[in-house]
């Protein structure tokens, strides 16, 4: 995959004038999938390891800096956060893998994560939010490994691309596709919710997914 170099410098798209998702709302919060929504819209969920930037990621890509709560605490998010998105939803996934959280709780999180990835009839397709300093933990390969079980769509993002050098990143960006060439359906690209790099390819590619998938009956 070609990475621009030139696409770190934000765009008009960048700035909002044709984000698809600018019109995002915050819906309701579920500990248990009897409560998530009972319509079929199709939902696209974000994943990832806690402090990997997966709110800063949603909320760039919606436009609006405070819809997905982000906090400098890891393992903050304890619930599946819904969001409503022009044409579908947007499901927020507790982050996995913080040491801290106590194993209660984590192995909670870890039931809610894994009844919403297999009994989700409304899912099309995961953002797999991986901080490019600390790629493919045990964590992030099993989400993979699940998603391609049900033969789902993954874009996995390479988050925080700016903290790197553009060559560090590119080696990264290339060393992470061959290690998922041969799951199904995966695309990995750099992105930072920062510099905006990637964003309107991420855009671009969670939009064709929900302009692709009807609602469920």
């Amino acid at each position: 995959m070609p990475v621009d170099r030139n696409r770190s410098t934000p765009t008009a798209g960048d700035r909002g004038a044709a984000n698809p998702f600018a019109g995002a709302t915050f819906v309701l919060s579920c500990a248990k999938l009897a409560q998530l929504p009972a319509d079929g819209l199709p939902e696209i969920a974000f994943a990832g390891r806690s402090n990997a930037g997966k709110s800063s990621a949603m909320n760039v890509l919606c436009g609006q800096k405070q819809l997905a709560r982000v906090s400098k605490t890891p393992g903050r998010t304890q619930l599946i956060n819904m969001f409503d998105v022009p044409g579908g939803r947007f499901a927020d996934l507790p982050g996995y893998g913080f040491a801290k959280v106590p194993k209660d709780i984590s192995r909670a999180w870890g039931q809610l994560i894994g009844d919403y990835l297999q009994g989700r009839a409304n899912l099309r397709g995961i953002v797999q939010i991986m901080d490019i300093r600390h790629p493919l933990t045990d964590f992030d390969v099993q989400m993979l490994e699940w998603s391609a079980h049900r033969g789902l769509r993954c874009l996995v993002l390479l988050t925080k691309a700016d903290k790197l050098r553009f060559g560090a990143a590119k080696n990264t960006l290339l060393k992470v596709q061959r290690a998922l060439g041969e799951l199904p359906d995966v695309q990995v690209q750099l992105f930072s919710s920062t510099s905006r790099l990637g964003l309107d390819d991420a855009r671009q590619t969670l939009h064709d997914w929900l302009v692709a998938s009807a609602p469920v009956d």
